[in-house]
């Protein structure tokens, strides 16, 4: 069983000293250190991290915002700590310590509730979007061509001429020709 800690500053600028020396001071065999923003997902030092983890390992931070920006995040990082049979612990956030029960259950109720909340985003921005759609707006990217440019470009592609040639005289790819439909 190991004690790996993690410690993250935003910036080039900031120190990590005073995390350092809160991992070692909590015994720390090995601190992964980087200077990266936690909304990067793809954090050189936490993916060495995962990498070493087994079994009965736990996973060391100062505060859980060193570790994860967002709370879908912070679960993610935490699902995969536990799937290694990892644990988790944060020394300041007392209650986020999977290696206890009481822990566990902390992280899960959060967990819970931020689902809830993103499934509740889901069926907002759903309805908002059936309400736009009834009020004459259209989603995506615009056409490239005009009804009238869709149906001379059909005519011509059904004449035997090239989508290559047919695109040049639009000013559109070949691609967007191949994928009118008649």
């Amino acid at each position: 069983m190991a004690v790996y800690g993690y410690a993250r500053v935003s910036t080039g600028g900031q120190s990590l000293a005073a995390q350092i020396a809160e991992l070692n001071a909590a015994n720390c065999e090995r601190i992964f250190q980087e200077k990266a923003s936690g909304a990067k997902s793809d954090r050189k030092q936490l993916a060495k991290l995962m990498a070493h983890l087994e079994t009965g390992d736990v996973v060391l931070v100062t505060r859980l915002d060193r570790l994860a920006r967002s709370m879908l995040d912070l679960l993610t990082t935490l699902n995969a700590i536990t799937k290694t049979g990892a644990g988790f612990k944060s020394l300041r956030d007392t209650w986020a310590d999977t290696t206890t029960a009481q822990g566990r259950l902390m992280v899960n109720i959060l967990g819970s509730l931020a689902e809830f909340e993103r499934e509740l985003i889901l069926a907002r921005t759903g309805e908002g979007r059936k309400r736009a759609m009834a009020n004459g707006v259209t989603f995506g990217r615009p056409a490239k061509l005009t009804p009238h440019q869709r149906k001379e470009a059909i005519k011509r592609r059904e004449g035997g001429e090239t989508h290559t040639a047919i695109a040049r005289g639009f000013n559109v790819s070949h691609q967007t020709i191949g994928r009118l439909q008649a």
